[in-house]
């Protein structure tokens, strides 16, 4: 079984790969601060057709094994973790102001880890073992505001 940091970066890739099969762009992985990191930092569409409009998408990416006690990483996106990834977020954008005046959005990604490709996965993709499968559980748009 991989360790739990290779399993996250698992996580990572393969929400990455499907946002970008959505038509994202990933802008950045891992996006460091003294106050915290981002995951994925997408700019993309919000929609399709006349109401559409490019904006910029703040990721959290949660990886967990089966049975994990935290309501599969939900529960560890508290107000606290919300707050720094807020903080890290107007960071990002002051170093980026071309990308300041476009909408923002925080969407959280839910990924499991599977001994077999589970069949309600929105995506999957084998881990390097190929013992484990991590599988998109739930992609949650506008996840928090603050």
């Amino acid at each position: 079984m991989p360790e739990p940091q290779d399993l996250g970066l698992y996580g990572e890739q393969l929400v990455q790969s499907w946002l970008q099969q959505q038509g994202w762009q990933i802008l950045y992985r891992r996006f460091q601060s003294r106050w915290g990191e981002i995951d994925l930092i997408a700019k993309g569409y919000n929609a399709q057709g006349k109401l559409s409009s490019e904006m910029i998408a703040f990721v959290e990416v949660k990886t967990r094994s089966r049975g994990s006690w935290d309501a599969d990483g939900l529960l560890a996106i508290t107000r606290s973790k919300q707050k720094k990834i807020l903080t890290t977020a107007r960071l990002f954008l002051t170093r980026h102001p071309q990308l300041s005046q476009m909408p923002c959005r925080f969407d959280v990604a839910l990924v499991g880890s599977y001994p077999q490709v589970p069949r309600f996965a929105k995506a999957h993709a084998a881990v390097s073992d190929q013992n484990r499968y991590v599988a998109l559980q739930d992609y949650i748009v506008n996840a928090f505001t603050l």
